[in-house]
C-alpha cells in the first residue's frame, strides 16, 4: 500500500486545521497505523468490485483515507463518529474523495445508525459496552460483512476489552469467517471478519 502526496497533503491540512492538533496526531501512532494496514490486508480477499463501506467509530478518517489508497475497489465510504470535532477533520483527511462525492463524515452515535453498506467496519469495539455493541449489531442487515477490531489494552476509556482472541470472538456474535491477532508494543489487537447472523 502506498500513500500518495495528494492524500498526504490533505492529512497535513487536517492536522493543521483541527481544533486539537495533538489529539488528531494520536491517530498516527504506529499501533494505530499498523492496525489499519492489517485490516486492509485481511479485508482485500473478502471484497467485490464496487463495494460501499460504513466505518463506525471512524474517528478522524485515517482508515477511510488508507482504504481509498489501497487496491480494494471501493465506491464510497461513510465515516460515523459520536465526537462532533471529528467530522471536519475526517472530511479534510478525505478531501479528494469528498469532492468526488465518494466520502461523507457523519456525527452520530453508532448505535443509532442503521447501515446498508456492503461492508460495515467497527474498530472501536473496546469503547462500547456489550449491550451497546449488541444493539449496534442488530441495526445491520442479516448476512452483511462485518469487520471488527478490539484489544486487550486496559485503560479507563476501554470499557469492553478482551483478554485474548477467543474471548473477542465470543463477544462479536457473528459467523466468523476469519479471526487473527496483531502483537503491538503495548497491547494485542484482535480482528474478526464475519457475517451478521
Amino acid at each position: 500500500m502506498q500513500i500518495d502526496t495528494e492524500h498526504l497533503h490533505y492529512w497535513m491540512c487536517a492536522i493543521r486545521e483541527s481544533k486539537d492538533p495533538m489529539r488528531t496526531l494520536d491517530a498516527f501512532w504506529q499501533g494505530q497505523l499498523r492496525s489499519k494496514e492489517w485490516l486492509i490486508d485481511c479485508l482485500d480477499e473478502h471484497v467485490h468490485v464496487g463495494s460501499s463501506i460504513d466505518i463506525h467509530g471512524g474517528w478522524v478518517g485515517v482508515l477511510a483515507s488508507m482504504l481509498f489508497q489501497s487496491n480494494i475497489p471501493i465506491t464510497k465510504i461513510r465515516s460515523i463518529d459520536i465526537d462532533p470535532n471529528c467530522e471536519s477533520v475526517a472530511t479534510m483527511m478525505n478531501k479528494k474523495e469528498e469532492i468526488e462525492g465518494r466520502f461523507r463524515a457523519v456525527t452520530a452515535d453508532m448505535c443509532a445508525v442503521r447501515s446498508d453498506a456492503d461492508i460495515i467496519i467497527n474498530t472501536s469495539c473496546e469503547h462500547i459496552t456489550q449491550d451497546q455493541y449488541d444493539l449496534w449489531l442488530s441495526g445491520h442487515p442479516h448476512n452483511s460483512l462485518i469487520v471488527l477490531q478490539g484489544n486487550n489494552y486496559n485503560i479507563p476509556e476501554h470499557i469492553r476489552i478482551a483478554n485474548d482472541l477467543e474471548e473477542f470472538k465470543q463477544q462479536c456474535h457473528v459467523e466468523v469467517l476469519c479471526a487473527s491477532e496483531l502483537e503491538l508494543p503495548l497491547y494485542k489487537r484482535f480482528m474478526v471478519i464475519g457475517r451478521n447472523v
